[in-house]
């Protein structure tokens, strides 16, 4: 039987974590600790978008650093979490606005539920312009619009 993203969600009672930085990613962050989000911080923070802001991984990962008292956030298991969060949010009729949390540089995520379109129809239901970029989509002047976390 297969889980649910719900379940997949609850498979992380590890996390959040706060370690050196591994040897590997030293030379582009230098030295110090890394915070990995828990699935419900990554979630409690998309949930706190509001409507007409966005957020994206990156701000969403160093706000947890900073919460975490660490140098940088795990962006990759942060993305990794919303990912899962928007498909949770959707399998339940949940009412976290995932739409809102963007890659980084404002980029639409392909991942989501519904794909490009889906998460375009949102933004711009919301007030805000989608442009496109070669294949790619961004919200225009994102950086105009954070909600706290970048």
């Amino acid at each position: 039987m297969k889980k649910s993203w719900r379940d997949r969600l609850a498979g992380y009672p590890h996390l959040p974590s706060v370690k050196e930085i591994p040897a590997p990613m030293r030379k582009r962050h230098g030295e110090g600790t890394i915070a990995t989000p828990s699935p419900r911080e990554v979630e409690e923070a998309m949930r706190g978008v509001p409507e007409g802001r966005l957020a994206t991984v990156l701000g969403i990962g160093e706000d947890i650093a900073v919460r975490h008292h660490a140098t940088i956030g795990c962006t990759v298991t942060t993305a990794i979490f919303a990912h899962m969060v928007a498909h949770a949010t959707e399998e339940a009729q949940e009412r976290t606005p995932y739409w809102r949390t963007l890659k980084i540089g404002g980029e639409l995520n392909p991942k989501y539920p519904g794909g490009i379109e889906a998460q375009m129809a949102r933004l711009e239901a919301e007030g805000h312009t989608v442009v496109q970029r070669g294949k790619r989509y961004f919200v225009e002047d994102f950086a105009k619009k954070p909600s706290g976390t970048r």
